[in-house]
């Protein structure tokens, strides 16, 4: 689950090339669960987890890890300067300044999974991450267009021309 920092992204359709959650397709899981049996090939828009800096920051500061490294919680993308970007709405754009285009899927929501990475560097704070991570854990997302992302690249946001849902 682990990620490692590194300067830039060649973006493909697929995402990152070789990375964890690469592919254009992939196997349903438990999140997709009351659409599909687990396993079911489905459209990959989890390709890439993306987090903000402010957000990771409170986390860390609540599980007594301050600076809390991203690569532990298998970001992809860590980005600044977005209020409360975990709640940025679905099919909300990034787009740097080479064309690629990022599309929001979904918040992604806390699990167990980082919190047991912490544990295993960080003895002691694991346990407490998920309930830290409520409404700070990211957004999982999808290549549109691809091509090359920077440290240091300024994204634009485009959040979609829509009314709240009111059913």
């Amino acid at each position: 689950m682990q990620a490692g920092a590194v300067s830039g992204l060649d973006l493909g359709f697929g995402g990152i090339s070789g990375g964890r959650h690469q592919g254009e397709t992939r196997p349903s899981c438990v999140r997709v669960k009351n659409l599909y049996p687990q396993g079911t090939k489905i459209h990959n828009v989890r390709q890439l987890t993306i987090l903000a800096a402010e957000e990771l920051n409170a986390i860390g500061r609540d599980i007594g890890l301050d600076p809390l490294d991203p690569g532990l919680l298998g970001a992809s993308v860590v980005l600044r300067g977005i209020p409360d970007f975990t709640h940025v709405p679905p099919s909300s754009r990034l787009q740097g300044p080479s064309g690629v285009t990022l599309v929001v899927d979904m918040e992604n929501r806390p699990c167990v999974l980082p919190g047991r990475e912490i544990e295993a560097a960080e003895p002691g704070h694991g346990a407490a991450f998920k309930p830290a991570a409520k409404d700070r854990r990211g957004v999982t997302a999808w290549v549109e267009r691809p091509g090359k992302l920077a440290m240091g690249d300024v994204m634009r946001l485009f959040v979609p021309d829509q009314r709240g849902w009111a059913p």
